[in-house]
Parts: structure tokens; sequence; C-alpha cells
């Protein structure tokens, strides 16, 4: 097993390239032989490949749809965008297969649930949300499943204290973390998966969960996340979760129901989908690397602050009272 420690890079010209704020460091955790950071290299051609096929990505193509796309948001006066950001209209057409049309309806849909979800997001920043890490309730893993996806594991079980975390802050932590992941193009190109780790959930924890919170949480995966979530894998849930899933079904639409996965106990499942050799050993896994706890993931992206700042910057415009 390896220590794991916060290190600091000097920002290099593709970070910088991408970064909507000014930001002069590289904040990474050091873990063995994994370094995890906003991973921002040359694509592999693996993955250029796969842009290819899944997603009509070619130097043509993404030249044409940026033109196309800032020109329709041009149009749109309500938003305050960063339109002479080509990096940042990438963000948008790769979940959309480069269709100009489909970024910009997306573009309306993320901003407009942001301004409906006005209490969420104002002034959502990971220096304001440090109880959730602290909580060690949400985790990205160091390393890419085996088809180059981010995995993100959400314990809901025996690590959720009630009286101490809020389902509010778990939303905002996955907000915090996907934001990031929005940033990083192997991630808008491959996508990410998630688990949901439920072992431990107790009949008094289902009572937290109400239909508005699942209304929430499928109408943001569903069409105002700019993220390619392939899967969600829900594991080690006790016969007591079918409480908590029956709130969220009648929001599911066919496409993100069929992506849920359930696995209990079975690992050979959950291998089916994820290599093992992407898990650690609590899946079945055989990753040899320690888990990345709260307070390095805090550290992490509170070096990120003013990059959240600059998302939060842009969307609708105010409305100022008469």
């Amino acid at each position: 097993m390896y220590m794991a420690k916060v290190i600091f890079l000097p920002a290099s010209d593709a970070f910088k390239a991408t970064m909507l704020s000014d930001m002069s460091v590289m904040p990474a955790v050091e873990l063995g032989n994994y370094t995890l950071t906003i991973e921002l290299d040359e694509l592999k051609p693996e993955v250029r490949e796969i842009a290819r096929k899944e997603l009509r990505e070619t130097p043509e193509v993404t030249e044409d749809s940026i033109k196309k796309l800032r020109a329709l948001l041009q149009e749109e006066t309500d938003f305050h965008l960063p339109l002479d950001n080509d990096v940042w209209l990438t963000r948008f057409l790769r979940p959309t297969k480069f269709y100009p049309e489909s970024a910009r309806d997306l573009i309306k849909r993320y901003y407009g649930f942001k301004q409906k979800h006005a209490s969420i997001y104002d002034g959502l920043l990971p220096s304001k949300e440090r109880n959730i890490f602290q909580q060690n309730i949400l985790t990205v893993q160091p390393n890419r499943d085996q088809l180059g996806r981010r995995i993100l594991i959400i314990e809901l079980g025996k690590k959720w204290k009630t009286d101490q975390v809020t389902l509010d802050e778990v939303f905002k932590g996955c907000v915090l973390f996907l934001e990031a992941a929005m940033l990083e193009p192997e991630t808008q190109i491959c996508g990410a998966i998630v688990i949901f780790d439920m072992d431990g959930l107790s009949l008094s924890q289902t009572t937290k969960f109400t239909p508005s919170f699942a209304a929430r949480i499928v109408d943001w995966l569903q069409d105002s996340v700019p993220l390619r979530i392939k899967n969600i894998h829900i594991v080690n849930q006790p016969y007591i979760f079918k409480v908590v899933f029956a709130l969220f079904k009648p929001f599911l639409r066919e496409k993100l129901r069929s992506r849920i996965i359930f696995h209990g106990t079975d690992r050979k499942s959950l291998h089916k989908h994820i290599d093992p050799k992407c898990l650690p050993e609590c899946y079945g896994g055989t990753l040899n690397l320690l888990r990345i706890d709260g307070s390095q993931w805090l550290e992490l992206l509170e070096k990120c602050d003013d990059e959240f700042k600059a998302i939060n910057s842009y969307g609708y415009r105010k409305k100022v009272a008469q």
C-alpha cells in the first residue's frame, strides 16, 4: 500500500488553456504510481478513436460544430457565457456527439437546472462544503476503468451519519466532483461510472429520501449533466433499498433505467462490467491502492476554488429588480 499526499505542480499551458480562471498551480494527489489530478494531457490514440467512432469527432467536424454552436448561442441573449473559449464549447459538444443544436439545448438545460436549484448552486465552492468531504462518503478512484471512464464511489450506508450530513450536501459534493470531471477531455469522451455502495443502509436512513429529492437527482442525471454517465452500479444493497428505489422509478426514462445495474454482493456480476484490476479489494478487485480520503480531496479541490467561482459566474443573466 502507498501513502497518499497532495502535491502542487506548475500549471501547464494545456491546463491554463482549459481553465476559465487564472490558476498558477495544478493540484494533484500522489498515490504510488498514480497521480490524480485534472488530466489535460494530449489524448491517447485509443481515446481519439473512441471519439471518432462514438462522437463523430474529427478536426473538421469539431471546427464546424464550434462555429455553429457559437452562432446559435449568440442568439441566446439571456445568457452570459465564455463564447470565445473553444475548449468550453467542446465540453458540451462531446456529450451531444457534435450536433450544435443538441449542444445548445444541453447548455440551456444545464443552466436552467442551476437556476431552478439556485439554493444548491449559488456560491457552491469546495471550501464551503468541507463537511461532505470530511465524512468520507464520496471518493473518485485515482485510476480509470478498462474503458477509460472515471469511477465515482458513493457510500450511503454505514458511513452516512444522517445527523451530520444531509442528502443536499451529498448532492453538492457530487456536483463538485462532476464539474471537475467535465474539465477533462478523456472523461468528456469516455464518460464516468458511479458505484452506489448501500452496505448497511438502515430504515431510518431511507426516511431521508423524498420524492422531490429523487426527482431532482433524476432530472440532473437524465437531462442536465454535460457528461456521459455510462452506468450506475448498485452494490451491497439490503432489501430495504427497494423502498428508496421506488421513489426514483417514476422519474426514470428507459435510457437511464437501462444503465442502472443491481449487483448486491455478487462480485462476479460487477466484474462483468468493471475489470477487477480497476477495483479495490472491497469490491473483489486486485487494485493495490489506498483509497484517497476526504481530507486529501478537500485539499485538492480547495485549490480549485477560483475555477469553481469562474464556472459559477456564467449562466442565465440575473434579472434586476425594477
